[in-house]
């Protein structure tokens, strides 16, 4: 993994990343009033209050999937994936790992869209995944493998550059952790953690909608009715979550575990 600055991270990744991630259905979201566009008084207010500014250290929440020792290891390392800097929070400020904490509880990590009656045997890249483990259990099993040969330094008391250099010898492969190769779970941890940072609140990261801010997007408004037919301009107002109502009060689904104490 090479030491990648937040900006050039944006500049690989993109918004295009906002756009692959998942998205409440339509029909609920207008069935509670949800994504009606701000008042320009509460817009102004809105705006105000999320200035661009250093996010809020990441606020302590209960985990519903890792034990202690798997949230030690997992938040320090989105932390050196998406890290902070002295304008904007990182990954672990935006709640990443409660993001992918929840959805590893939820039906994603129980594998309920995988297929899983094997064979099971090495593919080429084209294929896919190819590994008989849930996401739950791919995760479960590396990290009770790293966390155990990291005994005597666990991971999150390393210093950055041991940490940079761990993380860079997963991304490598060539590790088994417990019969999951370390790339496969290097992938996977980087993808949540892209997921964790850019996608709507209402999954459980993006705090603040911190990375909405950073990048310049609007969320999820109703209407874009008077912009549609204009191109290259930016858009100047405040974000926007799927579960923001006119107010911009936060209605979470029930469906989603997203809410933390």
């Amino acid at each position: 993994m090479t030491d990648i600055s937040r900006r050039n991270m944006i500049k690989v990744t993109g918004a295009v990343g906002v756009t692959m991630l998942p998205i409440v259905k339509e029909s609920a979201a207008a069935e509670h009033g949800y994504n009606q566009p701000q008042p320009e008084t509460a817009r102004a207010a809105a705006s105000a209050s999320s200035a661009e500014a250093p996010a809020t250290p990441s606020q302590q929440a209960t985990y519903l999937f890792f034990n202690s020792e798997e949230a030690a290891f997992v938040e320090a390392a989105v932390a050196r994936l998406i890290p902070k800097d002295d304008r904007w929070g990182g990954a672990l400020e935006a709640g990443a790992s409660h993001y992918m904490d929840k959805q590893l509880a939820g039906a994603w990590g129980a594998g309920e869209r995988l297929y899983r009656s094997g064979p099971w045997q090495a593919g080429v890249p084209g294929q896919g995944y190819q590994l008989p483990y849930t996401p739950a259990e791919l995760f479960r099993t590396a990290l009770g493998a790293i966390n155990k040969s990291l005994a005597q330094t666990p991971f999150a008391q390393m210093s950055v550059q041991q940490q940079d250099d761990y993380l860079a010898n997963l991304e490598k492969g060539g590790t088994d952790l417990g019969g999951v190769p370390s790339d496969i779970l290097f992938a996977h941890l980087w993808q949540c953690t892209l997921e964790g940072f850019f996608s709507d609140p209402v999954y459980g990261g993006n705090r603040d909608m911190i990375a909405w801010r950073m990048i310049g997007f609007p969320g999820a408004y109703a209407s874009y009715y008077d912009l549609v037919d204009q191109h290259g301009i930016k858009i100047d107002r405040a974000p926007m979550s799927l579960a923001q109502d006119v107010h911009g009060h936060m209605h979470m689904d029930p469906g989603i575990p997203a809410r933390s104490p």
